[in-house]
């Protein structure tokens, strides 16, 4: 394990630690607001622990983690939980029937599913640090700046996501990592990465788009060295078998990455529009709660609900139009422009990320970075650092992402929604932060009292192990970027589990 991984991995553990114990205190100490969120009634007989558990925990349980909760309990019962894709409740599940189930005399199910989402998210955070730093590493090519996004990564403005009851952690350390696989070229391993992931979120059918990119980067690669080193007829084969290969490779992959979603839509047609399930088997508390919020539940001797009779019955579709109101344009309303706001700043890196690596490729991104002008040795060997022609693809994802959020989706969710899904607003901050900083610049400032200390025991190169932690004591002397940054960072940090953990509207 190299020193850099340490670090983050140490820091990692720090800020997951730290956000455990703020969530319990936070929770604790204010009251929860009464939201009109999804609250089914308990139906199992609490337990000696359970208490205790519900009082440290229990701030990881609030708005949509409830919803995973409940899948993991009770598997998907009502209509609307099918918004939420089974992979993470199957892993909560998972853990509370094997690594916890020495609890179960002591904590009842759903006390060991809230224990399983502390451990279970805190793994998985690290996880996804490890993977992103290792992305960072292959893709940027500079040491100093895959360091500093890992970090800023630990303190990510969804952090309060990463900890909860949401699948944020896991997708993350899946597409992350299944980036990582693809950018060295392990392409099928990579598919099976990116595939388990479409299994926890939807969004993760965006990543058949690098699955189509990086493998044709390849190939004109390839074709460029043989048009340079081959001659005759076997170069017209050279180039047909790289032409097979790369529409092999991309119509399996994307069959495989699409499979998971696919497969849980079918299910849920199943589910509603060819039920064998009767009323009768549902506990009475749950079906009462059904009857008085309007949640549809599968019944055999009732009528089929009328998406099942579309051409193309996606039950997804249904819940985002009917339950959660989403569609294009639909929530650009003036009540929601606190909404807006609150998303601005993940929507600010996310458009400075673009225009600055427009502005310095401006004919790498015209030819869609697929060829250099000369030869390919600059696909090899890359300029080191943000505007690498490596980056071009990750800008254009984040860029999707950013547009598909902003214009059709509740827009508070864009800060989760990028965070868990593109390692470019961490890419763009730390190289913001390299670029304006005097006091990550080796070389020395104006002012020697606030000098970093750059030198380590063991590093002969005088690199920052964790310039995060070296940045803070002198947080009033950096500069105003460092201070915009950081600031955005820390703050959506301890505000999400402030508003998150007591019910109160956050992203």
């Amino acid at each position: 394990m190299t020193m850099d991984v340490r670090a983050v991995l140490e820091f990692a553990t720090v800020t997951r630690g730290l956000s455990l114990v703020l969530q319990a205190v936070l929770n604790a100490a204010i009251p929860d607001h009464d939201a009109d969120a999804f609250r089914p009634p308990r139906t199992e007989e609490p337990l000696y622990l359970d208490s205790a558990v519900e009082w440290l925990l229990g701030g990881l349980s609030h708005w949509d983690a409830e919803h995973f909760l409940f899948i993991a309990e009770r598997g998907y019962l009502y209509e609307h939980n099918f918004a939420f894709f089974p992979l993470y409740p199957v892993v909560l599940r998972g853990l509370a029937e094997t690594l916890l189930w020495p609890l179960s005399s002591w904590l009842s199910v759903r006390g060991r599913l809230l224990v399983a989402v502390a451990l279970g998210n805190t793994a998985l955070f690290l996880l996804s640090v490890v993977a992103l730093h290792a992305l960072s590493r292959i893709v940027l090519q500079d040491r100093r700046l895959a360091l500093l996004s890992s970090l800023l990564y630990c303190i990510t403005p969804a952090n309060v996501f990463m900890t909860a009851g949401y699948s944020e952690s896991l997708f993350a350390a899946l597409t992350f990592g299944g980036l990582f696989l693809l950018e060295k070229g392990f392409t099928f391993r990579a598919c099976l990465a990116l595939s388990i992931a479409t299994a926890a979120r939807s969004n993760g059918l965006v990543n058949i788009g690098f699955l189509l990119y990086l493998p044709s980067l390849h190939a004109i690669s390839q074709i460029c060295v043989y048009r340079m080193t081959t001659k005759g007829h076997s170069k017209v084969f050279h180039y047909i078998w790289v032409i097979i290969r790369l529409l092999l490779t991309s119509l399996l992959g994307t069959a495989i990455i699409a499979l998971p979603f696919c497969a849980f839509q079918y299910y849920g047609y199943r589910t509603f529009c060819t039920p064998s399930f009767s009323l009768e088997r549902i506990p009475p508390a749950l079906l009462t709660l059904a009857e008085r919020k309007g949640y549809r539940v599968p019944d055999e001797n009732g009528p089929p609900p009328l998406w099942c009779m579309r051409p193309l019955p996606l039950l997804y579709s249904h819940i985002q139009d009917v339950y959660w109101d989403v569609g294009f344009l639909r929530y650009f309303e003036l009540k929601q422009i606190p909404n807006f706001i609150l998303a601005l700043p993940m929507a600010t890196l996310g458009i400075m990320a673009a225009y600055a690596y427009f502005q310095a490729n401006p004919e790498l991104c015209l030819r869609l970075g697929l060829w250099e002008t000369g030869a390919h040795k600059g696909l090899d060997k890359p300029i080191p650092g943000m505007f690498n022609p490596r980056v071009f693809v990750y800008v254009v994802h984040s860029t999707v992402l950013l547009v598909f959020g902003t214009l059709c989706m509740h827009v508070q969710v864009l800060t989760r929604f990028m965070a868990s899904s593109s390692p470019v607003p961490f890419w763009i901050s730390a190289h913001l932060l390299l670029l304006n900083e005097p006091l990550l610049h080796r070389r020395k400032t104006s002012n020697p009292s606030v000098q970093l200390q750059t030198h380590s025991r063991n590093d002969c190169k005088h690199t920052l192990q964790n310039p995060i932690i070296a940045l803070l004591p002198h947080f009033t002397a950096c500069s105003p970027t460092t201070q915009s940054i950081l600031g955005y960072f820390l703050s959506y940090w301890v505000l999400g589990l402030a508003m998150h953990c007591n019910f109160l509207p956050w992203t």
